[in-house]
């Protein structure tokens, strides 16, 4: 049960709003209402900020002012209070940002009391298992076709599931909308359904989400589109943004499998990852695949957030080995190397047959041994 007299207070010059706000909290039992009628830029420092158990802040997106004062919020309460954020219109650009600053989740205008109070009944059931703003996203981008970036992604989550104390704390994103990679590797079904979540992710919330979740016996939760190899999905910047706000919103651990080809969208979610890892393989044309991949994400990625790559099926070399070594990897890739990961394609091929995580076929086997020293390293 949720625990009572949690104040929401909604910092909006919108009236009509705050009264049909008012109106729905009236008749909760979990928490309570406070309205301030004022603008986002004169609130900042407020006293009232401080025993909200939950903010909603209504701004204009396209007001630069209005967006400082945002992030001085963020910064005040950094992953200590969720925070919502009402507006009339905003772009693919202020959309990453907001995912950036890590605000909890963010609703277009118009919006009904109704529409706000079951966001806040999910942000307060997910923060009775975790901060809601404390989640990690991390990114597993292919270098090259055959690296085995999705094995390497779904064996990631199951590391991070194992990990995380909250039950279902842990999710996996499938964002190669033209396949249905993650979900056949764990022998699943998608059920992630693209046209209903609508063209701009519009109809997509909480409890829409949890309906297309697919659950597979690890604890490992997966979002995997629904696929047509026939019709390829056409799927717009502003639906992925709004499938991983909500997804974030819900999970400590987010677990990205980015397609190889680079989509619209692409160097948005880039943007919002705070781990993004480069997959590739030991190779000389991996290896310049890799290097290659990696400059492009340099360019594109936030200076704060540098990739790392990853070499998977990495063979150990003899002492009169004539193939490539662990140094010739690393003055090719630098600082940017997050590690080696052994080759063992029988034990993949096995996992990846019988639907299950690397150990369940063999405890301690290299190939997650060598990836949790990257992950928690």
């Amino acid at each position: 049960m949720l625990a009572p007299a949690r104040k929401v207070l909604l910092v909006s010059r919108d009236s009509a709003l705050a009264s049909s706000t008012r109106s729905v909290f009236g008749r909760s039992n979990y928490a309570t209402f406070e309205h301030i009628d004022a603008n986002v830029r004169d609130i900042v420092n407020a006293p009232q900020l401080a025993d909200a158990a939950l903010l909603i802040v209504d701004i204009d997106a396209t007001n630069r002012d209005e967006l400082v004062a945002l992030q001085g919020i963020m910064t005040r309460f950094p992953g200590t209070m969720p925070v919502v954020v009402l507006t009339e219109s905003f772009d693919d650009a202020v959309g990453r940002w907001f995912l950036q600053i890590k605000v909890s989740d963010f609703l277009r205008k118009p919006v009904t009391g109704e529409e706000i109070a079951l966001v806040c009944t999910v942000l307060f059931g997910a923060a009775s298992g975790g901060t809601a703003n404390s989640t990690v996203i991390s990114a597993f981008i292919a270098a090259a076709g055959g690296v085995g970036n999705t094995t390497l992604a779904v064996e990631a989550a199951v590391q991070f599931a194992k990990v995380e104390a909250a039950k279902n704390a842990t999710c996996l994103v499938d964002l190669d909308f033209q396949n249905d990679a993650c979900a056949s590797h764990l022998d699943i079904e998608p059920r992630l359904d693209l046209q209903e979540i609508g063209k701009n992710g519009e109809r997509l919330d909480a409890q829409l989400l949890e309906v297309m979740a697919s659950r597979h016996s690890s604890g490992l939760v997966l979002f995997g589109a629904i696929c047509n190899r026939g019709e390829p999905e056409h799927v717009s910047t502003e639906a992925v943004l709004r499938l991983l706000d909500v997804v974030s919103s819900r999970y400590e651990q987010v677990v990205l499998d980015l397609p190889r080809t680079w989509h619209p969208w692409t160097e948005d979610v880039l943007h919002a990852s705070d781990r993004i890892y480069v997959v590739t393989d030991m190779t000389v044309p991996g290896l310049r695949s890799g290097k290659r991949t990696l400059q492009r994400i340099i360019e594109k990625a936030r200076p704060d957030n540098p990739p790392k790559v990853i070499v998977n099926r990495a063979e150990k070399q003899g002492f009169f080995g004539n193939g490539i070594r662990r140094a010739d990897v690393e003055r090719v890739l630098e600082d940017h190397l997050a590690g080696l990961v052994s080759n063992n394609y029988p034990l993949v091929r096995e996992a990846i047959d019988r639907g299950v995580p690397l150990e369940v076929v063999k405890q301690g086997n290299p190939v997650t041994s060598d990836l949790k020293k990257i992950l928690f390293a």
